[in-house]
């Protein structure tokens, strides 16, 4: 299965008004969204690390202003999977009172199921005894009703959102059948160009759509290929740096994973963790096994500032021996 969690995080920042206004348009029209809108993730951060209950898949925290002046913080969950989570609905509950107790903000908590279990819908958490009883309700959109709502698709028309509902739902569609999912994923980019997007939206909505509906090598150069050509043959050639793209994608990946993995041992050292291991994914992808050999030297570098720098470095670096020379730079530093 595909991780899904870093490119819907990305998506949610950068196109979240369009989102809102797909997946919860009642809420959508009551924000001032002239006023702007601030993603609290310190905030968030710290609710999280208190009540950890299950795992935590991609959720938002976000201050907004509604249209009568008040301000309200948004609880955004997007639970990403493949099967029923019974921990889900006391999560929600549990995130949205701790928030409310610790900062003293009307706090409304959203929640977007992108799983592949049509009856799977919680929408409430609810307990009691001896007559004293507490029921938490919360919106909740199903991604799998976009398939069957006509609503839903009409409001996907013309919104960058729809594409990434589609992409996601897609990338679930094909998980079997590698040449569909060729099909579907270059008709999607198509459509980026088709639909009228400007260049910066079309190279975010592909990052999301190559993100998820991931190839394996063979049909990864097909597309290539097509993708190519099409754009060649439109003269907008956006999205076809394939060694960009590879690079990002890889210490992405690789940076998730290190996170997940150290999570246990404390935040710091998961983040190194993830940094060492996106760098060493970007490193054999830019500069194959030579880059590996810088491997031992760089883990040596052990706050996550310089390993961002390095990280930054193995994107920008002109040459191996370019590179080298900053990884020595930020060794001395330390």
């Amino acid at each position: 299965m595909t991780e899904f969690d870093s490119p819907w995080k990305e998506s949610l920042e950068r196109f979240f008004e369009p989102f809102m206004a797909l997946a919860f348009p009642d809420a959508h029209k009551e924000i001032a969204w002239e006023r702007g809108y601030a993603f609290l993730d310190k905030e968030l951060q710290q609710i999280t690390r208190e009540a950890e209950i299950g795992a935590r898949r991609v959720d938002k925290l976000i201050q907004v202003w509604t249209l009568d002046g008040g301000e309200r913080w948004l609880l955004l969950h997007v639970e990403v999977q493949v099967q029923e989570d019974p921990a889900f609905r006391e999560r929600m509950f549990v995130y949205h009172y701790r928030i409310f107790d610790r900062f003293h903000r009307q706090v409304v908590s959203l929640a977007v199921l992108a799983d592949d279990a049509p009856d799977w819908r919680p929408e409430t958490y609810t307990y009691g005894l001896w007559g004293c009883e507490m029921t938490f309700r919360f919106p909740v959109v199903k991604l799998l009703d976009y398939r069957r709502e006509s609503g839903l698709k009409e409001r996907g028309r013309g919104n960058p959102f729809g594409l990434v509902v589609e992409a996601h739902l897609l990338a679930l569609e094909t998980r079997k059948d590698w040449d569909m999912r060729l099909r579907s994923k270059f008709q999607l980019v198509k459509r980026l160009y088709e639909e009228g997007y400007g260049r910066q939206e079309i190279v975010d909505l592909f990052r999301f759509i190559d993100w998820v509906m991931d190839l394996p090598e063979v049909h990864e150069r097909l597309f290539w290929e097509e993708l190519s050509q099409y754009e060649e043959a439109k003269k907008m050639p956006y999205v076809t740096s394939v060694e960009r793209i590879g690079i990002e994608k890889g210490i992405q990946q690789g940076i998730q994973q290190g996170i997940q993995e150290g999570e246990r041992q404390g935040m710091k050292k998961g983040v190194v963790q993830g940094l060492l291991k996106g760098i060493s994914l970007a490193l054999e992808l830019r500069f194959g096994s030579s880059g590996l050999d810088l491997m031992p030297m760089i883990g040596r570098i052990e706050d996550a500032e310089g390993l961002t720098r390095v990280m930054e470095g193995v994107k920008a670096a002109t040459d191996l021996d370019a590179f080298k020379a900053l990884v020595l730079d930020v060794a001395k530093a330390q």
